[in-house]
């Protein structure tokens, strides 16, 4: 029965290996967990995991399968997803002392009030003082008006409950989430492997071969340096703006401020286009008429050397691609927006194109047309960590 948590891992995306697997076994036929059922999960997460970015998925395989595992701070699925639609809210930090709910309180009448609530509520709640909902003064829920109390997932308002529930802890370490800044500036430092080596003394300290030279050398430290790197890489970044990529607004904005505080770029520019790319592009995103630049001079003042990163989730309607009069914000100058596309692929060689919501294998629908085109034409991929590190490693190719 217990080989089910094997596939559950599995189905959840781990490698699990036979031999990880049976050393699991073997720690718990030696009673390494002992009956602790936390020591339990810290031991197999130890054996079983390989890397942080695997957190998640172990998580979310540990509770499913151990759901029938009571716990009297469960929360069920349709709270959860209650709190889920609920509206975040600024809170007033100012007023925290009137809403005070642990002041007289210890945590077991907290806890037990809780579950009164859990089984009491029939529906969802936002705004109140007494349900387990979002925003208002209750003590249950996130987003609230209350110091002290239980959160229940996402982040909170007043940031003093005493007790979380429900919180994935490591979904920011996944591979395949869409990113946030942190990961960008993570997945960045890839390209200091293709800087190259500058003719200059050893002043750069090599980590790597510092530990395994200190290691040979019997444990007493022995430092290694290697000659300093000169960023060779240039970039040319677009961004989709507007429309259907309004939700991605916030992600972009990371992705511009990771690119522009890396070191890894010996330069960097950046301009804008709604849905597609046309005869011009914008200076900023707000994309308005007039405030823009000839796709002519960007092919005229950077050379093919440059690496392109588009930005967009290519949703539009297919005559906005084909068609020679397909912009309805400027000028096509005889051309349809896919025909720039093609000239941009032509100037340069190394072109991607970083989707927030790529369909990839998904049968394509009619409105998917324009997608499906575009990823035809560029080297689409799947804004997310694994995505990024795919589409640089296409970028800095030599051939």
């Amino acid at each position: 029965m217990f080989l089910d948590f094997f596939y559950t891992l599995k189905a959840k995306g781990l490698e699990v290996s036979m031999t990880e697997w049976l050393t699991l076994m073997e720690a718990l036929d030696k009673g390494l967990t002992g009956a602790n059922f936390s020591q339990f999960y810290y031991v197999s997460r130890m054996i079983l995991v390989k890397s942080e970015s695997d957190y998640d998925k172990f998580d979310l395989a540990f509770m499913e399968f151990f759901k029938d595992i009571k716990s009297e701070d469960e929360v069920p699925g349709d709270v959860l997803a209650w709190l889920d639609k609920g509206e975040n809210m600024e809170i007033d930090k100012q007023n925290r002392e009137m809403y005070s709910f642990n002041q007289q309180r210890n945590a077991d009448e907290v806890k037990r009030l809780f579950r009164e609530r859990l089984s009491e509520q029939k529906s969802e709640h936002n705004g109140g003082n007494y349900w387990i909902g979002t925003a208002g003064g209750s003590a249950f829920g996130h987003h609230g008006r209350n110091v002290g109390g239980i959160r229940v997932g996402r982040q909170g308002g007043m940031q003093s409950a005493f007790q979380v529930l429900n919180d994935r802890k490591y979904e920011d370490f996944r591979n395949d989430k869409v990113l946030n800044m942190r990961q960008y500036q993570v997945a960045f430092r890839r390209l200091r492997q293709y800087s190259s080596r500058m003719e200059l003394p050893k002043t750069e300290l090599d980590i790597e071969q510092t530990i395994e030279k200190t290691c040979n050398n019997g444990g007493y430290l022995q430092l290694e340096f290697e000659r300093p790197r000169k960023n060779t890489v240039k970039l040319l970044l677009l961004f989709d703006c507007g429309g259907t990529m309004i939700p991605f607004m916030e992600l972009c904005n990371e992705l511009f401020q990771a690119v522009y505080k890396a070191n890894h770029f010996k330069d960097v520019k950046t301009y804008y286009f709604h849905n597609c790319i046309y005869s011009k592009v914008f200076k900023t995103p707000e994309c308005e008429p007039g405030d823009w630049v000839d796709m002519d001079y960007l092919f005229k003042h950077y050379d093919k050397d440059y690496k392109v990163i588009i930005v967009g989730d290519a949703q539009m309607a297919p005559e906005e691609l084909f068609d020679v009069n397909g912009n309805y914000r400027g000028p096509n100058d005889g051309h349809s927006g896919y025909e720039w596309c093609q000239l941009l692929t032509t100037k340069y060689k190394k072109c991607v194109w970083m989707n927030p919501r790529y369909h990839k294998e998904l049968t394509r629908m009619h409105w998917m047309e324009s997608e499906d085109a575009l990823s035809k034409l560029f080297h689409m991929y799947t804004l997310s960590v694994d995505g990024l590190k795919e589409a640089i490693t296409y970028l800095l190719k030599t051939k």
